[in-house]
């Protein structure tokens, strides 16, 4: 009895010894005298036995950035983002159970960019769009770590939605990349895009100015039968068809003025819009109700000069000819994202006809242009 005694009366000792101990060192992340760190890396400071009594995070102008420390006093975290090319001290205090003190110090500075990248996303936040919308994030310089970018970028969408980013080549200066959907979005669908860009490493001294949001709502599905030898533009919408027009395709025997086969995109419209293609010998013809499909010149709009023919004879120079009743109507109805499906022509859609050509590369093939395939 009395060796068991023993025993249990040692525990409790080397246990009360723990209790009155001082606290250990106070580690700090980023590590003190660290460089180059990542703006968007997150600040913490840590005691392990003990409690922080005070910590501050200051810049070289002495202004302390915001942070918040945990209820049981082990840690604390910074609350905002750092800046670039900036430098910072930590200073503070920790204490243990018996009184003494440990200082919290150091010192580390931030990567200073040779150039910061903006992103600008095509949709605007709380749009309505079209069941073929892309997303678009265009980069206004060049991005060499497409992965790490891409790593960076998340679509939620409220109902379970198959889709992949796919990086498409450098135009106006700077990197694009698209997200779509393996098959049509869903009606009525949420979708929120998240780009967490703000301190990420582009590459090659690149990197991310601003962090982007946004939400939109997938609208009603709203599609355009395109068969360009039947003469007609059919919409359907929600299964059903709620316009048949007759119509006039491009003329299939020159092949600069072939509609183009494959799946358009609504991209915009405009009332009037100024039509110029010297080759053809027109300058500033003014189209109305013009909705564009393509940026290589379709539009689906009105042309009095090819009512005769229109629901007969292809003659136009790419565009789809409609009446000026029918192209108001179809205008009205029109929104961003709205498919165009061009079928039976004999010119295929490709990178050649714009910045949405999305719905004409392959799934295999598009998941394949992911970075981070």
């Amino acid at each position: 009895m009395r060796r068991a005694l023993s025993v249990v009366l040692l525990v409790v000792l080397v246990a009360g010894c723990q209790v009155a101990t001082s606290p250990q060192s106070v580690t700090t992340s980023p590590a003190n005298g660290a460089t180059e760190v990542s703006p968007a890396t997150p600040v913490t400071v840590t005691v392990a036995d003990g409690k922080l009594t005070q910590v501050a995070v200051t810049n070289a102008v002495g202004k302390q950035i915001t942070g918040e420390l945990s209820d049981d006093g082990h840690s604390w975290r910074a609350t905002e983002p750092l800046g670039y090319g900036k430098s910072y001290t930590y200073t503070g205090t920790a204490i243990g159970a018996d009184g003494k003190t440990v200082p919290v110090t150091g010192s580390f500075s931030t990567v200073k960019p040779t150039q910061l990248v903006d992103g600008t996303l095509n949709i605007g936040d709380d749009d309505t769009v079209g069941i073929a919308a892309p997303i678009v994030l265009q980069f206004d310089d060049h991005v060499a770590d497409k992965a790490a970018v891409e790593r960076a970028l998340q679509v939620q969408t409220s109902v379970p939605t198959e889709g992949s980013w796919a990086w498409l080549s450098d135009d106006n200066g700077g990197s694009r990349v698209h997200w779509r959907s393996k098959d049509y979005l869903q009606p009525g669908a949420q979708v929120t895009v998240t780009a967490k860009l703000y301190g990420v490493n582009y590459g090659e001294g690149r990197w991310g100015q601003e962090d982007l949001r946004l939400h939109f709502t997938v609208g009603r599905s709203q599609i355009v039968k395109a068969d360009v030898t039947s003469h007609r533009m059919v919409v359907v919408r929600d299964g059903k068809v709620i316009m048949d027009f007759p119509a006039s395709y491009g003329l299939g025997s020159d092949p600069n003025r072939v509609t183009r086969n494959g799946t358009h995109v609504v991209m915009s419209k405009s009332p009037l819009y100024l039509m110029s293609n010297p080759a053809y010998g027109y300058v500033n013809f003014p189209s109305h109700w013009s909705v564009r499909i393509s940026n290589n010149g379709e539009f689906i709009h009105a042309n009095p000069e090819t009512t005769g023919v229109q629901g007969s004879a292809n003659v136009t120079h790419g565009c789809v000819n409609l009446s000026t009743a029918n192209a108001k109507q179809y205008f009205d109805s029109a929104i961003f994202g709205d498919p165009v499906e061009v079928t039976r022509s004999n010119v295929a859609m490709s990178a050649a006809d714009g910045d949405i050509y999305d719905w004409s590369v392959s799934w295999d093939k598009w998941v394949s242009m992911s970075a981070r395939h």
